[in-house]
């Protein structure tokens, strides 16, 4: 996931401190990556370039990232067991319907920010 690249890994853990109930409603203490798929693929996106995919993951779209060839996936902690990935193309919109732009704007003030 963020293994070998020091942006990825400081940009994870930004997102971790970052996510709330306020960024994706189905967020929980316990499994802080709950909803924050989408979310967090456009501000990956914003912050790092690269591509929004999408996979389907038990009839529901989950969203993350390629960047420079490289599957990035920082919400797949909030699934139970692993999940197969398509590697489907998307792009912002269909994240953004996701999501909201209160949602995404306040995980990228955050981030930029922290």
């Amino acid at each position: 996931m963020t293994t070998g690249c020091p942006s990825l890994t400081g940009l994870y853990h930004k997102l971790r401190e970052a996510w709330s109930v306020e960024t994706g409603g189905k967020w929980r203490p316990d499994n802080p990556a709950a909803g924050q798929c989408s979310v967090t693929a456009l501000v990956v996106q914003a912050q790092l370039g690269g591509e929004i995919l999408k996979t389907d993951v038990n009839g529901a779209w989950h969203f993350y990232n390629q960047v420079d060839g490289r599957r990035v996936d920082f919400t797949m902690s909030q699934f139970d067991s692993p999940i197969g990935y398509d590697d489907q193309p998307s792009n912002r919109q269909e994240a953004l319907d996701d999501t909201s732009m209160k949602q995404y704007e306040l995980l990228l003030g955050r981030i930029r920010s922290g």
